[in-house]
């Protein structure tokens, strides 16, 4: 089952290691996926008809033997020239300079060689060659450039409700065995929340994560964080009170990607943690409401944050509460009401439809259709997108004594999706 799923699901061939991994992924509730850049059948078998250079065109026209054709324009070419004199391959970067670039340039001489490799000589003289499966990877057409973007940014997500089976992980085995630590990040990105089990209950194991992925993102409250009751709180979570669904940070102009929250302590009663999966709800309120869905994709809310911690702080930001793309889906969610600003800067009447907007959406957010109960046991670690699910926290009784306890932690997704795709290179042996 597991095997027809990622080919029906990537069109790809599924290497012998991807099929091991999907094998052992069955209690992830086919959250374990990768496309596989390399396999497609048309780049393992890239192989050139012929090729030439049209007459008053500026381009490069390439037919495969597969009967498929490519066109490449010639400044791209020249641009991506892979010699060593315009292109510094131990750090996979181009030498060559922009001003130094002829936008109008075409091909002198276009030769094919063994039916796997292009020169081109230009009029300067300068000759570049390019390979043809990286010529096939690097296509115009909308079908491979979808394919490329795919499996360079993995955007597929898988969407849930109250009906999620949680998916868990062994903290030891995502720490020390590459196959689970990229299995665990393939997860979180189409997920969007996995559960470490298994760490030890003190303080310092998100310290360890930070290392499995490169490093953690420093902020106003350190390079880690303690939730727990305090006295003179400089945070609503470190109260004992309920948190509604919110995403952490909205007021900084980046908010971090993902977050770690390890139980170190937990109480007998209350504390249960809640999560939402924002895009869902999202979507949900799109085709119910579209004016609202435009209200919250349009309007700047502004975010406030004041306080001391690893350092003292004044934090203003704008944020819309649902930011979209180019098709008006939803990329990341900004809602955060205890630091949502009491300076609201827009015109006096479009302030109650913004508020009847937002309430529609936390309507659909704290429906019993759409948010997951859990309760974190010593030991747990929950790993979710800070973009995209939304957290809360039921309420617990203070006593003389820290009842409830955890530690937090911010990556970034640069940093996570950078470890993946590492790990993806190392599991897979592919670039």
């Amino acid at each position: 089952m597991w095997r027809l799923a990622a080919r029906v699901l990537l069109g790809t061939k599924v290497h012998p290691l991807t099929q091991r991994l999907l094998a052992g992924a069955a209690n992830l509730q086919c959250c374990w996926w990768g496309t596989v850049r390399g396999t497609h059948t048309g780049y393992m078998s890239a192989g050139i008809w012929k090729v030439e250079a049209p007459d008053a065109e500026h381009l490069i026209r390439v037919q495969w033997e597969d009967g498929s054709e490519s066109c490449y324009p010639c400044v791209w070419l020249r641009d991506n020239c892979q010699c060593p004199h315009c292109f510094l391959h131990s750090a996979k970067a181009r030498k060559l300079l922009f001003e130094d670039l002829d936008v109008d340039i075409v091909a002198k001489k276009v030769t094919l060689t063994d039916r796997k490799k292009v020169s081109i000589t230009w009029p300067d003289e300068h000759t570049s060659e390019y390979e043809a499966e990286w010529l096939k990877k690097r296509c115009f057409s909308e079908a491979a450039r979808a394919e490329m973007q795919e499996d360079l940014f993995l955007p597929e997500h898988q969407y849930w409700g109250s009906d999620l089976q949680l998916p868990k992980m062994p903290f030891e085995e995502i720490i020390y065995d590459d196959e689970s630590a990229y299995k665990w990040l393939c997860t979180l990105k189409k997920m969007g929340v996995v559960l470490l089990t298994g760490a030890a209950a003190r303080q310092g194991e998100l310290v360890k994560l930070g290392h499995r992925i490169g490093f953690l993102r420093l902020t106003f409250y350190g390079p880690t964080w303690q939730v727990q009751d305090k006295a003179d709180a400089n945070n609503v979570a470190y109260t004992t009170g309920k948190l509604c669904f919110h995403t952490d940070y909205p007021v900084l102009q980046h908010p971090p990607g993902v977050q770690f929250l390890h139980c170190i302590k937990q109480t007998a009663t209350g504390g249960e943690s809640e999560i939402v999966d924002g895009f869902h709800a999202a979507n949900k309120l799109k085709h119910q409401n579209p004016q609202a869905y435009q209200i919250l994709t349009s309007t700047a809310v502004d975010y406030t944050d004041v306080g001391v911690d690893y350092c003292d702080f004044a934090v203003q930001g704008k944020q819309r509460i649902i930011d979209v793309d180019y098709r008006g889906q939803a990329i990341r969610i900004n809602f955060n009401n205890a630091t949502r600003d009491t300076v609201f800067d827009i015109p006096a009447e479009e302030v109650r439809p913004f508020y009847a907007a937002l309430k529609e959406f936390s309507d659909l957010l704290n429906s019993t259709e759409h948010k997951f109960t859990y309760k974190l046991k010593p030991g747990d670690i929950v790993t979710f997108d800070n973009w995209r699910v939304l957290h809360g926290r039921k309420s617990y009784q203070s006593g003389s004594e820290v009842t409830r306890h955890l530690e937090g932690a911010y990556a970034d997704w640069d940093v996570v999706m950078s470890r993946l795709r590492v790990l993806r290179k190392r599991v897979l042996n592919r670039d």
